[in-house]
């Protein structure tokens, strides 16, 4: 990850928060890749789809209905509360929030600030202890980005702030509070990210989650309170300098957590460096927005091939101060070509349903 030294150069602390480390709990999971017998099969009960079962307590979600819901259709309310005792017994994790989240058997949580190393360490740590909890309650546990094709993906997203000691840089008299240093630094973010997403969207599930209307941003745009941006600028109070931030809304918890959020910062860094201004915020739903309305606007990556191609022609970014080096960077998109390769080589059923009959 970045040295202190490289973060001095422009601050003294770079300060990173997860709101939204999102996961998918199934009561089973099966599947196959033999070629006579290839499938997955999940086993849900708060899918909407689970209400034709026997068992049916008859409290199913609805589709896209289950944000922030209640017991007894929140099912997963105790194991979430037991997630949190058991991150609360590590040191340092400090865990933030818990809720459910808009798609079914769909959970959130989050986690308090902390420099970029102190917390790409939280995440793999609450990976496993969300997955060893889930064990222990008959579930199984997933942090793959999109699982039901006509329900929301999960993302992982990630609030970003640079102090220089006690100081916020991010606050100022800007938009929504942001000093211009901010606003630079979404700017290079806005500049490299369909390249950054080859490290924060490292799968090719990954692109199946950024799709229109699933609650996952598909154009580089900031705004305030606009959830169909790729960057969130999140409330604060004037008077409260501490909590001015912003949030990047497109990562997902494949990611390897040291790698995605190395390359954000390097980003925003160029951004600053070169002063790179973001344009103009986008202060309308970008879901139901017209192809007349995006044309301005830069598409995130529609495929992970896509996101690998761009990090090959936009890279030097990430070079600098010897934080990516060259080498490193050729090998891991020779590795997540040949990855990329291999699960392109297989047969779904969508190709049995679309084409078997052509």
């Amino acid at each position: 990850m970045p040295s202190a030294a490289v973060v001095a150069k422009f601050a003294t602390t770079a300060f990173c928060s997860n709101s939204s480390s999102i996961k998918m709990f199934f009561n089973g999971l099966s599947y196959s890749l033999e070629n006579l017998n290839t499938f997955y099969k999940i086993k849900c009960d708060e899918a909407e789809e689970s209400s034709k079962n026997d068992d049916c307590k008859g409290l199913n979600a609805f589709r896209k209905g289950s944000y922030d819901s209640v017991q007894p259709q929140d099912s997963l309310y105790d194991l979430r509360t037991d997630i949190l005792k058991n991150l609360s017994q590590i040191k340092n994790m400090e865990p933030s929030v818990h809720h459910h989240e808009v798609g079914n058997g769909q959970c959130e949580v989050g986690f308090k600030y902390g420099t970029l190393t102190a917390l790409a360490d939280k995440v793999q740590i609450a990976k496993h202890i969300i997955k060893n909890t889930a064990f222990s309650h008959n579930k199984t546990c997933t942090f793959m980005p999109k699982v039901f094709v006509n329900d929301a993906g999960s993302g992982m997203h990630c609030h970003f702030s640079l102090f220089q000691d006690n100081i916020n840089l991010f606050h100022g008299d800007k938009y929504e509070n942001l000093s211009e240093l901010a606003l630079f630094f979404i700017g290079g973010i806005s500049k490299h990210i369909r390249a950054i997403c080859a490290f924060t969207n490292p799968t090719t599930n990954s692109y199946k989650r950024l799709k229109p209307g699933f609650e996952a941003p598909i154009t580089m745009s900031y705004s305030r309170k606009n959830r169909s941006t790729a960057i969130r600028i999140p409330y604060s109070d004037r008077n409260s300098q501490n909590e001015t931030r912003i949030e990047c809304r497109f990562p997902d918890a494949t990611a390897n957590p040291y790698l995605a959020l190395s390359a954000i910062l390097m980003a925003g860094i160029d951004g600053i460096v070169n002063k790179i201004h973001p344009g103009d915020p986008t202060d309308f739903d970008l879901f139901s927005a017209s192809k007349e309305q995006l044309k301005n606007y830069t598409l995130l990556p529609t495929s992970f091939n896509e996101s690998l191609e761009a990090l090959e022609e936009d890279n030097e970014f990430l070079q600098k101060y010897d934080v990516f080096p060259l080498g490193m960077l050729k090998s891991y998109i020779d590795v997540k070509k040949q990855e990329l390769n291999k699960i392109n080589s297989y047969i779904t059923p969508a190709e049995f349903a679309h084409y078997f009959d052509s």
